[in-house]
């Protein structure tokens, strides 16, 4: 994974950089390793910072309607204040940790069509230029594989997966938006649900699972959201039946009367309160949802049973060639 920019905004004769990351794929809250290689210009340059940036392609609700944009959400300075003679090439080590939420964006070798990506920013002389994106894989943690496994072995399907900014009531999150993934149901919660969000919050102590149903309404009784939150430790992953747990997780939702009207789980728009016209803002309070308690047993993690969509929309592409006039608009 390499990404190289002559670096326009000091002219013709500037540094080059090239970042290459070592691991294809990092995982939440862990090691992303590599080195910045640099190669001086027609003279000497004084390098002032190295920085890397984490950017996400982030969906945003407003009034108007639904967009999309670019949206930083983690920086590292990795090097700098030396001087990078004429023709001159360094490598600067870099060993970093990634935020506990940053977003999955592959699950066991299939891409969800989450996009992500790094950039590195090299300050000269007072100038800043920011080389190319290059895509980052993130993995699944094994307690998200694990919750993910049940999913698919109880029936359920995956659907689609994006990044919407806001934050999710009553959970400890710390990154400008969250990941969503969208499941439809199992047959045997088809007649009561549409279908399913499922909302991950990594930490250094566990995990953090908001699942949202959108309740089919009957004769005699009106549609509506349910929401959950479970938590689950990172030492857990061997010793739950988590297949059983997590068919209890979903009984209890569906069997939980909706709040008819109350605002649901997500904060769109600016993320600080203003919902959409779906109700969504942050999850928690009275008749937002319901917390279980779920035993424990013993379930070997395996693979996911039709979770995973053959085909995902792939806006690499995009995210990467045409978005540099957008960075900074949704920051």
């Amino acid at each position: 994974m390499v990404f190289k920019k002559l670096l326009g905004s000091l002219g013709v004769g500037g540094p080059t950089v090239d970042t290459v990351l070592e691991t294809a794929t990092a995982l939440p809250g862990g090691s992303l390793s590599g080195e910045v290689r640099l190669t001086g210009g027609s003279a000497d340059f004084t390098i002032e910072h190295i920085t890397l940036e984490l950017v996400a392609r982030v969906e945003a609700e407003h009034e108007e309607g639904e967009s999309e944009g670019t949206v930083a959400f983690e920086r590292f300075t990795v090097g700098g204040a030396f001087v990078l003679p004429e023709g001159a090439e360094v490598t600067v080590p870099f060993d970093v940790v990634l935020p506990w939420e940053t977003p999955v964006t592959a699950l066991y070798g299939q891409d969800l069509g989450i996009v992500l990506g790094v950039r590195t920013e090299l300050a000269v002389a007072g100038a800043k230029d920011k080389g190319d994106l290059d895509r980052l894989t993130v993995g699944a943690l094994p307690a998200q594989e694990a919750v993910l496994e049940a999913l698919g072995q109880l029936g359920f399907g995956f659907r689609s997966a994006d990044l919407e900014l806001g934050h999710v009531r009553g959970t400890g999150q710390q990154l400008p938006f969250y990941q969503e993934i969208e499941l439809s149901p199992a047959p045997q919660y088809a007649h009561q649900v549409n279908e399913v969000e499922l909302t991950f919050l990594a930490g250094p102590g566990g995990l953090e699972v908001v699942l949202e149903a959108d309740k089919r309404g009957g004769l005699f009784s009106g549609g509506g959201d349910a929401v959950g939150h479970f938590t689950v430790g990172h030492h857990e992953v061997h010793d739950r039946d988590w297949k059983a747990d997590v068919d209890a997780w979903m009984r209890a939702l569906t069997e939980t009367r909706a709040a008819y009207g109350a605002p649901g789980a997500y904060g769109h728009g600016d993320g600080y309160g203003h919902g959409d016209d779906h109700g969504h803002e942050h999850r928690s309070g009275p008749g937002m949802g319901t917390v279980v308690a779920a035993g424990a047993a013993g379930l070997a993690v395996g693979v996911v049973g039709g979770m995973v969509a053959a085909e995902v929309v792939d806006e690499v592409g995009d995210f990467f060639e045409g978005d540099e006039d957008e960075e900074g608009g949704e920051d």
